[in-house]
């Protein structure tokens, strides 16, 4: 096997291997109070957690657009609950939540719509031996560049063949033909892995060297960007310049920017592994399980009342943050056509498409809101009133399967259509009142903007609408009475 001579080393057992679980800080934070005030504290207390770790554990197995820390959940799961209690993320995305309630030995639940967040969060909470692992790495990537050198066209054309006419064009438009080849290489290998969760853990290591805050070994230049854009000029790993949008223009400052150097798949899939396997030691073996769904948080597949804590942040309205549009990248090459990653990101939260969507009534202040919007731009007023109202069937799930004298902790943010903010946590806030919930306290934090995959620098232009948008966040406090 092709094993390099000096190998990233595994840390050292983490204190969660070792069965020495950080003490509960249940009773440490927060004196014998009770439960709707210990959450009115946890609200009002700093919840910027800037500076704060956010790579520990598997936490940085893959990047997510609009992560929020793992300090957050983290203080509200130790805060309200205790070991083998249940926690809920609806809305899991790249599942921080699930996994910080598996360091703190609490039941995780999660759910999601999107077939990537789903694989994320199965693999951060799946330990898995390091050394069986880094063996079957190095044997990846041995057939890898074995099909590589005898048989590049064969290997292309099978993973090929799964892909739909309007699907291959977008493979053909974002990847190079080396990359593909490469790409197409580590996937028959990682397919021949027998082990279920052995083969989802690389899965998703590839599908990491794609989806990149840089595009990865794409074409594309930044993934967390709303729309990626495609390198102007790129060059070869060897320096061989295999595309040139204008090679009889002068080389601009622009152009400079719009170039791209592609890197091996091989080789960035061996580093994007070996990083996991490291951060993987400090997952611990625990005897509370992880419960995870691919399913809409509209009709939760849980049942009521069963559910200690649920903390969560939800899409932002009206595709502000476009997962989808990043996310088809990885996912096309595990199997899925364009066509269905299209029906999925119309049945995501916070869509534009309102054809035959069955509408929820709003709260007063809620539906001034919807049509001031509306009277500005009917077709984004529309948009947001199914946000609203796929959050109003949202909030309705989250009181059904919470206990009563329990929270649901919401993290969001608000933005601006046509200059009207959308005051997004105040309404969520009206909306759970008339669900039955009551909302003691909403807690803001300020993004951290240079750690997060965003789509807007940190400085504020207020003539952008995006430039606007998502440098803060509110954290709402819905608690169910007993």
């Amino acid at each position: 096997m092709n094993e390099p001579k000096n190998p990233i080393k595994l840390k050292e057992p983490s204190v969660y291997q070792l069965g020495l679980w950080p003490q509960d800080e249940k009773n440490a934070l927060l004196p014998d109070l009770p439960y709707r005030e210990r959450l009115v504290r946890l609200l009002m207390g700093n919840l910027d957690y800037h500076g704060h770790d956010t790579g520990y554990a598997s936490h940085d197995f893959h990047a997510f657009p609009a992560k929020f820390p793992p300090a957050l959940p983290d203080a509200f799961i130790r805060g309200l609950t205790a070991p083998g209690d249940a926690v809920l993320d609806p809305m899991m995305g790249s599942g921080t939540t699930i996994v910080e309630a598996y360091l703190a030995r609490r039941r995780g639940i999660g759910s999601d719509i999107d077939p990537l967040a789903y694989l994320i969060s199965r693999v951060k909470t799946t330990p898995l031996d390091g050394e069986a692992l880094r063996r079957q790495l190095y044997a990846i990537i041995d057939r890898a560049n074995h099909c590589i050198a005898t048989q590049p066209e064969e290997t292309l054309a099978a993973i090929g063949a799964r892909w739909d006419q309007k699907t291959r064009e977008f493979i053909d438009y974002w990847f190079a033909l080396e990359t593909q080849v490469e790409l197409a290489a580590l996937l028959q290998a990682i397919e021949a892995i027998a082990e279920p969760a052995m083969r989802d853990f690389f899965t998703l290591a590839l599908s990491a060297c794609i989806i990149t805050k840089t595009g990865g070994v794409s074409l594309a230049f930044d993934l967390a960007h709303t729309r990626p854009h495609r390198a102007k000029v790129v060059f070869t790993a060897s320096g061989k310049k295999i595309l040139d949008a204008d090679p009889e223009a002068e080389i601009s400052p622009r152009t400079k920017l719009l170039t791209k150097r592609l890197r091996s798949a091989i080789v960035e899939f061996r580093k994007r592994a070996l990083q996991n396997i490291q951060s993987l030691s400090e997952l611990p073996v625990t005897d509370f399980p992880v419960d995870l769904h691919l399913a809409d948080a509209q009709a939760l597949p849980v049942a009521s009342a069963t559910v200690d804590l649920i903390v969560t942040s939800p899409p932002y309205a009206v595709n502000a943050i476009d997962y989808m549009r990043a996310n088809k990248f990885s996912l096309v090459w595990l199997g899925y056509n364009l066509s269905q990653l299209s029906e999925t990101r119309k049945q995501c939260v916070g869509g534009e498409s309102v054809m035959d969507f069955p509408f929820e009534p709003l709260p007063p202040r809620t539906a001034a809101i919807v049509e001031a919007i509306s009277a500005a731009d009917p077709k984004r007023g529309k948009a947001l009133h199914r946000y609203y109202s796929e959050m109003t069937r949202i909030l309705r799930e989250m009181h059904r399967v919470l206990k009563p004298d329990r929270a649901a902790v919401v993290v969001v943010a608000s933005s601006e259509i046509r200059r009207i903010d959308t005051e997004t946590h105040r309404c969520l806030a009206e909306i759970g009142e008339t669900i039955g919930f009551e909302v003691p306290g909403v807690g803001v934090r300020r993004l951290d903007r240079n750690r997060r995959m965003m789509p807007a620098g940190h400085i504020v232009n207020s003539d952008s609408q995006i430039q606007r948008r998502m440098h803060e966040e509110f954290v709402i406090g819905f608690y169910k009475p007993a």
